[in-house]
């Protein structure tokens, strides 16, 4: 029951924060990365009186840094100074470029989501980020949070090996990945066996992949991680735009703000025991 009306208030805080344009204060500021390439962010103050760290958001490949309001809600009403980072390389005018090179849409995704250059990009957007954050924000250590080429994104730089040939540093304190990708053209077999830090991920049972293969595929990190604070979440019924935050699956974004709360409040006490499952959720843990 205690669950229950937690998870209601979360869908509650979320209406509310659409209805009056988001519960945080929000800040758009310019960025400009370390090859002088300019960028967009949005940051969502912390509330309270301190900034605990600093949490960025990597978008999905079409995605910007306008969106992905629940997560930067969830994550500033944890006392986070939560950043959603625009990605030039992958983001919606990049991804028009790619859709009319390969001639469609899903041609144009799988292009982006496998190019070297916007990967490289995208790290450099992140330090860019997290550099204008950490000023402001000093506390440390940051989370890293994506969702589909943004998970991608999180587990490169948590250690994952990939068919992309980047590198990660593996320099933040956990991960969450939304719709992390399985073995295929991004992640070979046994890709994630080296990741040692806390991961979170959060798939649907209708979160398919881009070339048509089942959710399930999405466990695969999960399944493939040594143990030790490694949280697997499957909300029943959530798509993979659901997750996205388009703002039209209200309890989609609500489970995974719970899940994700339940996570980050677990690493600050130092206790990674998943909550127990609720209506609609499952939750494995190792």
């Amino acid at each position: 029951m205690k669950r229950n009306r937690i998870l209601r208030a979360i869908q509650a805080a979320l209406l509310l924060a659409t209805a009056a344009g988001g519960a945080s204060a929000q800040d758009t500021v310019r960025l400009t990365r370390e090859d002088r390439q300019a960028l967009s962010a949005t940051a969502y103050e912390p509330h309270g009186n301190a900034c605990k760290a600093v949490a960025l958001i990597s978008p999905g490949a079409g995605g910007s840094a306008t969106g992905y309001a629940y997560l930067g809600e969830t994550l500033s009403g944890l006392g986070y100074l939560a950043v959603v980072v625009g990605h030039p390389e992958s983001g919606r005018r990049a991804l028009r470029e790619h859709k009319r090179d390969s001639g469609g849409m899903r041609e144009g995704l799988a292009d982006l989501i496998t190019d070297p250059l916007a990967y490289r990009g995208r790290f450099m957007d992140l330090a860019a980020a997290r550099r204008w954050a950490e000023a402001r924000c000093p506390a440390r250590p940051a989370l890293l949070v994506g969702h589909s080429m943004g998970a991608a994104t999180v587990m490169m730089e948590a250690g994952a090996r990939n068919l992309v040939g980047v590198r990660g540093a593996d320099g933040y304190r956990a991960y969450i990945a939304l719709s992390p990708q399985g073995v295929g053209p991004i992640f070979p077999e046994n890709a994630w066996a080296n990741l040692g830090k806390p991961v979170l991920t959060i798939t649907g049972t209708r979160d398919n992949e881009l070339g048509g293969a089942s959710w399930q595929t999405r466990t695969e990190p999960f399944r493939n991680m040594p143990a030790g604070c490694k949280w697997l979440v499957v909300i029943n019924g959530a798509s993979h735009l659901n997750l996205a935050g388009n703002g039209m699956a209200r309890s989609t974004e609500a489970a995974a703000a719970q899940a994700i709360t339940a996570f980050v409040e677990g690493l600050e006490r130092g206790d990674c025991t998943p909550p127990r499952r609720t209506r609609g959720v499952d939750i494995e843990a190792k």
